[in-house]
């Protein structure tokens, strides 16, 4: 009986395994069922999940485009710049002879301060941490190459360094409003991924981000469980595509001249703010811009956002008589021998408004009112021969009130709106209106192109970083004809009646420089004080509208000077340095001869794997100076490239198929020039100045290779 209990149980016991047994089965064949016919389990996606496991995707970033002058010398570019890091830990040493760890942190923190001007003990509390590896500080980020080299000279045992990029400014406090600045930040891709990417911010940097960007790449792989790629399987490589290149219409050289002449007048009187803008006559081409205060991009100590060239309009003053004078004359009302009463006018409303001079200059002719600047001769023509609404609509013809159109951020069109009588007689010469620099700029090309009125603009072209492709070529823009030839002959006989008068006859005869056709259009503003209400007892906006040469004009400037000190003998010495240098810079002219001619340009053909005797023959028969790297006799590099055109002037540099390249004598280098060689050897180099090259670390004849690292100095020619 007791046996058969026990089989009994056993049965039980069995069935009771076996239903377990099954339904463990059950489970497990549904799981199966269920990763094989399902995409997710769990919220989670299996087949992305696999590739994550087993492959590897990188980024291959791509380089952000250069920003460069019209002779091809970099404003902006990318540069890679280093974060010093230390390792503490011995855990990545594999020989102790051969440390991988900081051993001696004394030695050390000692050694870097002096190399990075950090205090020993700082660097101390940094290398003291539990940690293994750390930063040491903000001081030791963004190092330059040089000083990356520097510190590896020191030969520290546990000193490594990051490489990343940043945009640099090789120049400073150089155009800083037209370039604006590029900075670091963390940008999400579609994916949501985060990386790091420099992102323009302000000026040409902002306005032209997407083309400057480029487009990154990646590299796909599959991985084993250690992560290295398994041998056989398929790669696919996506090519990072770099930033295009901005080539602007700034020269250099000339604005060299602007900047140098500006810190001048600032240094001597303190002005509030100064603005200095210089363009091509026959193209309306931007060839200088510049404002104090300005700021240095690579370390960005802005006072104000804004462009005061483009985007920080103000009342101008007496340079509108020029527009006023020329509308009279479109409207066939000017009569320049007529006479007038000088000294104050009064308004209809009883209002008086007067000269500069008070008492004026008694009876005077509208010619002579335009030399001297009198409020009271522009008064007379618009309350006698012109409506408000004609004066209005010239100047809008003209441009003022709207956008130019330059290719910066932010630009405003100022305001001209006036309705009353007084508003309307204070138009005439240049107050209770607000106007550009740029706009100037653009109205003066109507007067330098015989009444034809341009586009400016202050982009050269655009090229491909890659392929040298151009994109984008920029290309002089007739907007619409705003005055007869006659009234154009008329406005120039004037505004240089303005600069060769005297103290007694002209307002603008310390501009005069014997030698120099320059004419002009001087201008005084009141200024508006800061709560709105009236106008300041103490500063005042000096301004000048003028070209050169006169007869043919070359070259349009357009400045203005706020300031309480700033004497018209301290300005008058600014501009008259930019004129003299700009004109010996571009050959226009000097000071006992006036000339026009231009130095011929040369296209310059393909030399590649051409005998270099020949090639020579041909390029100085054509006069061009000729640089040959090596002593081979076939050609395997040149410089300039292909169909590139240059001036007489420019140096064409031809790589040889030798197996030495000495340095030349770089002393007298142009920027061009400098650029070209480098282009050509494609050696590290780092240059401080702007203009001709005076000095150089690496001596003449000496053989280049892979160490060369070449340093250089320029200054102005003159």
């Amino acid at each position: 009986m007791k046996s058969k209990k026990s089989e009994l149980k056993n049965i039980r016991f069995s069935r009771l395994y076996l239903l377990i047994g099954l339904f463990v089965f059950g489970l497990i064949f549904y799981r199966i069922y269920q990763l094989s016919t399902s995409k997710t389990i769990d919220n989670v996606n299996l087949q992305e999940f696999a590739s994550r496991r087993t492959t590897k995707k990188e980024t291959l970033y791509s380089k952000r485009g250069s920003i460069l002058d019209v002779n091809g010398d970099i404003l902006a570019e990318n540069v890679s710049s280093y974060t010093l890091t230390a390792t503490l830990t011995n855990k990545w040493t594999k020989d102790e002879n051969k440390p991988q760890y900081v051993v001696d942190k004394e030695k050390t923190a000692e050694e870097l301060s002096v190399v990075l001007g950090v205090e020993k003990e700082q660097l101390l509390s940094y290398l003291n941490k539990n940690s293994d590896v750390v930063y040491l500080g903000p001081k030791t980020r963004d190092l330059t190459e040089l000083k990356k080299d520097e510190i590896l000279a020191l030969n520290l045992p546990g000193i490594n360094f990051i490489e990343t990029q940043k945009r640099y400014y090789p120049y400073g406090k150089f155009a800083s409003y037209v370039l604006g600045y590029a900075r670091k930040k963390e940008v999400e891709d579609e994916t949501g991924a985060i990386s790091e990417e420099i992102v323009g911010e302000m000026g040409i940097e902002s306005y032209y981000n997407d083309e400057l960007t480029g487009t990154n790449g990646s590299s796909e792989y599959q991985k084993d469980r250690k992560g290295y790629k398994i041998p056989g399987t398929k790669e696919v490589t996506i090519d990072a595509i770099d930033g295009n290149d901005i080539y602007l219409t700034i020269n250099s050289s000339v604005q060299l001249f602007v900047e140098d002449a500006m810190e001048k007048l600032n240094n001597a009187c303190s002005p509030t703010f100064i603005s200095v803008m210089l363009a091509d006559a026959k193209t309306g081409a931007v060839l200088a811009s510049g404002t104090r205060p300005s700021f240095d991009p690579n370390i960005k100590d802005i006072s104000s956002y804004l462009n005061l060239n483009t985007s920080m309009p103000y009342e101008p003053g007496s340079t509108m008589k020029i527009y006023s004078y020329m509308a009279a004359m479109e409207n066939e009302v000017y009569n320049g021998d007529e006479t007038y009463k000088s000294g104050v006018f009064v308004a209809k409303d009883g209002t008086e408004i007067g000269d500069w001079k008070r008492q004026g200059w008694g009876y005077i002719t509208y010619d002579q009112g335009f030399a001297l600047s009198s409020n009271v001769a522009v008064m007379n023509i618009i309350d006698k021969y012109l409506s408000a609404d004609a004066l209005k609509a010239y100047y809008n013809k003209l441009g003022f009130g709207s956008k130019t159109g330059i290719e910066l951020p932010n630009e405003s069109s100022g305001k001209i709106s006036f309705k009353y009588q007084t508003e309307i007689l204070n138009a005439g010469f240049g107050q209770g209106i607000t106007t550009t620099p740029i706009q100037n700029i653009k109205a003066l090309t109507a007067i330098s192109n015989d009444g034809m009125l341009l586009q400016p603009y202050i982009i050269d072209k655009i090229v491909d970083h890659d392929t040298g492709e151009i994109i984008y070529k920029s290309e002089k823009k007739e907007i619409e004809r705003v005055a007869s030839l006659k009234t154009v002959t008329k406005i120039k006989e004037l505004m240089r009646s303005v600069v060769t008068g005297t103290s007694a006859t002209s307002t603008g005869y310390y501009y005069n420089m014997p030698g120099y056709d320059f004419i002009a259009k001087t201008g005084t503003a009141q200024v508006v004080n800061d709560n709105g209400k009236g106008y300041s007892d103490t500063f005042v906006i000096r301004g000048l509208a003028g070209m050169f040469p006169g007869e043919n004009p070359q070259v349009i400037i357009y400045m203005a000077v706020k300031s309480e000190w700033c004497s018209t003998k301290d300005i008058g010495e600014m501009v008259r340095s930019i004129i003299k240098n700009t004109s010996k810079y571009l050959e226009i002219y000097d000071e006992t001869k006036a000339s026009t001619t231009k130095l011929d340009d040369y296209v310059l053909d393909s030399y590649i794997n051409k005998n270099v005797e020949s090639v020579t023959s041909i390029l100085n028969t054509n006069q061009i100076n000729v640089v040959v790297l090596g002593s081979g006799d076939k050609i395997v590099a040149q410089y300039p490239l292909a169909n590139t055109t240059i001036n007489k002037i420019d140096k064409v540099f031809l790589l040889t198929n030798s197996s030495e390249i000495k340095m030349p004598n770089l002393v007298g280098y142009s920027t061009r020039d400098l650029q070209s060689f480098i282009n050509i050897v494609k050696i590290p180099y780092s240059k401080e100045g702007i203009g001709y090259v005076i000095s150089q670390s690496i001596p003449p004849e000496t053989v280049l290779d892979e160490n060369s690292n070449l340093e250089v100095n320029l200054e102005a020619k003159y």
